[in-house]
Parts: C-alpha cells; sequence; structure tokens
C-alpha cells in the first residue's frame, strides 16, 4: 500500500474516512433462543467520518465518528442484527489509538492499541476491570453473559481492502466462557473530502 503524505493527523485512521460495504462476514455466537452456537454469515455497511480536534489539557486527539451495521443473509430488509456506534481516536504523542463504542445490546468499551502513524494492521484489547481500557454492561448481561475481554483488529491491505475481526471473551451462564468472534472484509464504496455533502 502506497504511505499517505501530509500532516496524517488521524495517523493511523487515515484509511478508514468513507463509507465500506462488505458482503462476506461471518459471526459465530450463543444464541439464546435455540440454546446452541451457531455460525451466520453478514453483510455490513460502515461509514467513518472525521470530528473536531478534541484536547484534555496537554493530550490532543484526532480521529474519527463512526457506525457499522450488520444484516444476516436474507434479511437485508429486516432489522439489522448487529448495530454500533462510537468513535476512533489517535493520541500522536502517546502512539496510541482508541475505539470508544457502544453497542446496541447495552455495552460500553473503551479499547486501545500500540500505533505508528502509519501502521497498517491495530489491535485493540480492552479488559473487564481496567480503569482505562475497560468494559461496562448492563446487569442482566453481568449475570448471564458477561463480556470478560475485546479484543479486535483493523488491517489494511494492500489492494485497498480493510479486514474487521473482534472476539469477545463471554461468560455464558448456560454454557460457560466461549469466544464470540466476528470477521469481514469491506471496500471502500465512497470517499470523503472537506466541503463534500456527506452528513
Amino acid at each position: 500500500m502506497t504511505q499517505l503524505q501530509g500532516p496524517r493527523k488521524l495517523g493511523p485512521l487515515s484509511p478508514l474516512v468513507g463509507e465500506w460495504e462488505g458482503n462476506n462476514g461471518m459471526d459465530v455466537s450463543y444464541r439464546h433462543q435455540s440454546d446452541e452456537i451457531t455460525k451466520t454469515s453478514y453483510f455490513e455497511h460502515s461509514w467513518f467520518k472525521p470530528i473536531p480536534m478534541q484536547q484534555n489539557g496537554d493530550q490532543i486527539l484526532h480521529g474519527l465518528n463512526y457506525r457499522m451495521t450488520d444484516w444476516r443473509h436474507g434479511e437485508e430488509g429486516m432489522d439489522p442484527f448487529h448495530d454500533e456506534t462510537g468513535f476512533l481516536l489517535w493520541d500522536e504523542v502517546s502512539g496510541q489509538a482508541m475505539r470508544v463504542v457502544v453497542f446496541g445490546r447495552g455495552i460500553a468499551v473503551i479499547a486501545g492499541a500500540d500505533a505508528g502513524a502509519y501502521d497498517t494492521e491495530l489491535n485493540f484489547k480492552a479488559v473487564a476491570g481496567d480503569d482505562s481500557y475497560g468494559i461496562l454492561q448492563n446487569r442482566y448481561l453481568m449475570q448471564h453473559a458477561k463480556t470478560k475481554k475485546f479484543e479486535c483488529t483493523f488491517k489494511f491491505n494492500d489492494d485497498g481492502t480493510f479486514d474487521h475481526s473482534s472476539s469477545l471473551l463471554l461468560d455464558i451462564s448456560k454454557i460457560g466462557e466461549m469466544d464470540h468472534t466476528d470477521q469481514i472484509t469491506l471496500k471502500k464504496i465512497r470517499h470523503y473530502h472537506p466541503g463534500s455533502e456527506y452528513a
């Protein structure tokens, strides 16, 4: 992949700006209704939009607002089975990228990754109970399907595609611990540029 030139304010998040789609997603999860672990193929549409610079004292953050929405194959005209919204942030001085995300199931995560400005792979991690990169979840989930660890990888490929994979270590009351995993390859379908109408 040709390296981008210029100030690179978004650091390793720079390639994400725009809209993306993928049709080869695979979700492995426990389905409460059938009481079994299943594999589900899915379609995803995602967008990533730059936000104004954020400042916490001496800390300067540049980043993106984003949304990822997934539909099971055969249910594209119905409600999505996964929907999340959040921020991706870049702290150049500390060499940290952050994924700040809220899932519609009542889970909030701040995950961190060590990252250089031109890195093409980001590995985000969060652990329940960590004061910085941790996990919050509603009371029902704490009792029945507690998320103990969250890991995800963003990988930018030479052909311009973007691989996204995630793993949640769950403690499910009916079956014990299991990894809920998702993986998909996305292709950029729309570029965003300053002054363009994309809101």
